[in-house]
């Protein structure tokens, strides 16, 4: 067991429940994030929306984490992470209720942004709270399984969503989200726990002390650009894949939700088998990038049989929609280690809030490109997007390998010579 270095044997025990907190409250809000494209038919429905207005209500939800996630994390650093997870799961309940009872489509996207505004508190302080109740050996894992909670939450969504709006329309199935938040918010208010501190003097220790604030750390804002990039087929690819199979396909909305949910259960299996396998490698980002080119390899074969049978297409697109999925957990595990935990919360926070952006303005340009085009061109541009983010990602492993010489020689990390 390789719980903190000065954590009992109760602690380290604890640290479980920890990780079932955090991971439950994450999962509520990604009932949100990636449970939303299993409600676009009735969304679009109950506003008579166009495909681009269908992209703003993703938007709406990334543009409202983009705003508030790095003061969410600078916070967290600050004041702990029980009081942050708690406020903003809790504002995120109340603002879904707000949006339940929309009368316009205006104000549904004001609800939906407010609710994303406050839920982004969950991702710097439940992977702060994980990180420093794991040690480096089980770190991955751990924060593959906090990781692995946002597919499920998805999952979740996609399926129990789309029979409960049939049933009471859009507002009940909002409110049903709404109540999810609210019981995670109870659940951090009553568990969460800070993390015993670093002993003084510890590699962990040293580190912290030597590492630059995430704001002023290229390496950071580096790893961010690539997830924003990966982050774009993952949006482009999921949110509209309902929408996909029920416009050019012609299967049924309910057959597709069970098909997004399904796809994002793989997703939350491939996060936690990624995090563990980094666990044994010792390392996170020459697998991340590995994973970025097979996830442009999968959305350009998407492209390419867009058209095709579905005997074809069904199997690479069940594919691609799983691995689109499997890079998060190695990014932010990396995000954390580069700054250490006491800046662990601000790291992570930053790092959401470049995906947030990538987030935002993919879908809403994937569904513009649909209407002035058609699926296969969105889906080749959607596939530019990883590509690119193999190449970002190369100096940082370099400067991944200098790292772990340092710790392998028990050297102070200033002594090592960082690549730009």
């Amino acid at each position: 067991m390789s719980g903190p270095p000065d954590a009992t044997a109760g602690a380290a025990r604890y640290r479980w429940v920890v990780l079932g907190v955090g991971a439950f409250g994450a999962g509520a809000f990604a009932a949100l994030r990636m449970g939303l494209p299993a409600l676009t038919p009735a969304v679009r429905e109950e506003f008579a929306l166009s495909l681009g207005e269908v992209g703003l209500v993703f938007t709406a939800v990334s543009a409202g984490v983009l705003v508030t996630m790095l003061p969410w994390g600078l916070l967290t650093d600050r004041v702990g992470e029980r009081p942050v997870m708690t406020a903003g799961l809790a504002g995120t309940g109340a603002a879904l209720v707000a949006a339940a009872f929309a009368p316009t489509f205006a104000t549904l996207l004001a609800g939906l942004l407010v609710a994303a505004m406050f839920g982004a508190s969950v991702t710097g302080a439940s992977g702060r709270a994980v990180m420093g109740w794991f040690g480096r050996g089980e770190r991955g894992m751990a924060l593959g399984v906090r990781q692995m909670a946002l597919p499920l939450g998805g999952a979740l969504a996609s399926f129990s969503l789309p029979p409960i709006a049939g049933a009471s329309g859009l507002r009940g199935a909002l409110l049903a989200v709404a109540g999810l938040a609210l019981t995670a918010a109870l659940a951090s208010a009553v568990w969460l726990r800070d993390a015993p501190a670093p002993v003084a003097g510890s590699a962990a220790a040293e580190y912290a002390a030597s590492a630059p604030p995430p704001m002023r750390d290229a390496r950071q804002w580096r790893l961010g650009t690539a997830s924003a990039l990966l982050v774009v087929a993952q949006t482009s690819l999921l949110g509209f894949l309902v929408l996909f199979l029920v416009d050019e396909r012609g299967m049924g909305a309910a057959s597709a939700a069970a098909l997004l949910g399904v796809a994002q259960l793989g997703g939350a299996l491939a996060r936690l088998a990624v995090g563990r396998r980094s666990d044994k490698a010792g390392a996170r980002v020459p697998l991340l990038r590995r994973i970025a080119l097979r996830n442009a390899a999968l959305v350009a074969l998407v492209a390419a049989l867009a058209g095709a049978p579905g005997l074809l297409l069904y199997p690479v697109l069940a594919v691609a929609s799983v691995s689109v999925m499997g890079w998060n957990g190695l990014a932010f595990t990396t995000a954390a280690e580069l700054s250490g935990r006491v800046r662990a919360g601000t790291a992570m926070s930053l790092q959401n809030a470049i995906v947030s952006a990538g987030g935002a303005i993919g879908p809403a340009l994937f569904g513009v490109v649909v209407e002035t085009t058609s699926w296969a061109p969105a889906f080749a541009l959607a596939a530019l997007a990883p590509a690119l983010a193999f190449v970002v990602l190369a100096s940082l492993e370099r400067d991944e390998e200098s790292r772990s010489h340092a710790r392998a020689t028990r050297r102070p990390i200033t002594e090592v010579r960082l690549p730009a």
